[in-house]
């Protein structure tokens, strides 16, 4: 499927899309040395957080799609060298709301999970009258 949405996005940062479905995606990270916190190796959570919100807005596929709200928990570090990937599914659709369960794990660990609320509005949020 041709991905019509986030197609400036640095994917080293956010993940590289694996699939891309109707109203699914998967997208791996490989954790680089960018994204470490501390002298112990533990990535900043924004980076797994732009991972499943690039997910998200994979799986809805919509060219204007933007993110309204997250409801997300971190269950598990993550650290240098680990490989991630983000599962996103739209659960539901209503207007222009679409709400997205994504679930991010390494390997069968869970280590993210997040539901969020995304908005298609009709032109891009930047774009005035």
């Amino acid at each position: 499927m041709e991905i019509r949405t986030h197609r400036k996005i640095d994917q080293s940062l956010s993940g590289v899309p694996v699939e891309v479905s109707e109203d699914r995606s998967v997208v791996k990270l490989r954790t680089d040395e960018r994204m470490v916190a501390d002298e112990k190796g533990l990535i900043h959570g924004g980076f797994i957080f732009s991972l499943a919100d690039y997910s998200a807005m994979l799986a809805v596929n919509e060219e204007t799609v933007v993110l309204a709200k997250a409801d997300v928990k971190f269950l598990k570090p993550v650290v240098l060298g680990d490989e991630i990937i983000a599962y996103a599914k739209v659960k539901e659709k209503e207007g222009k709301k679409r709400k997205v369960e994504v679930e991010v794990k390494r390997g069968d660990e869970t280590v993210f999970t997040g539901e969020f609320l995304c908005v298609v509005p009709e032109r891009h949020v930047l774009e005035r009258d």
